[in-house]
């Protein structure tokens, strides 16, 4: 079952799952491109490295032209995964506005499989909300689809 709980600042989205594969499986799913990009979006240069800098693309809105800049800050085999996703542009309103933000994965070895938490933090409210709103959603399907493609190749 996924859980989504917002903190009491709303500036972070929190989804955690529980799925019967090792960690070693959902770690492939995390840092594996191809894979990002089946249940994600594709990314463009990732690598699981410290200090790569990649990005994904999505729709544009206003003067952003919908990049995602990202770089990979902790990179802790079988256990942890933090990068920057930073986008938009500070004269956007709504979809689009000036976004820096963090993003954690974090694996641990339970009975039964693994859990997955995902945690993405640093929005900035009311500026981010329409983001937040969005990605609170969107972020427990993609916590959803990784369990899926996990399946599917295990």
């Amino acid at each position: 079952m996924t859980d989504v709980a917002a903190q009491t600042d709303n500036s972070e989205i929190v989804v955690e799952e529980l799925f019967p594969y090792a960690p070693e499986a959902l770690w492939r799913m995390l840092t594996t491109a191809d894979l990002i990009g089946r249940w994600l979006m594709a990314p463009t240069g990732f690598a699981p490295t410290k200090g790569t800098r990649f990005t994904f693309q999505t729709t544009p809105a206003g003067a952003w032209d919908g990049t995602i800049r990202c770089e990979v800050l902790e990179v802790v085999p079988n256990e942890r995964l933090s990068f920057s996703w930073r986008g938009g542009d500070d004269s956007n309103h709504g979809y689009g506005s000036r976004l820096d933000t963090i993003v954690t994965w974090t694996l641990a070895k339970v009975a039964g499989g693994t859990r997955l938490r995902l945690v993405h933090s640093g929005f900035d409210l009311p500026r981010n909300q329409t983001a937040y709103t969005g990605m609170s959603a969107g972020w427990t399907n993609v916590v959803g689809k990784i369990g899926d493609i996990a399946g599917a190749a295990n």
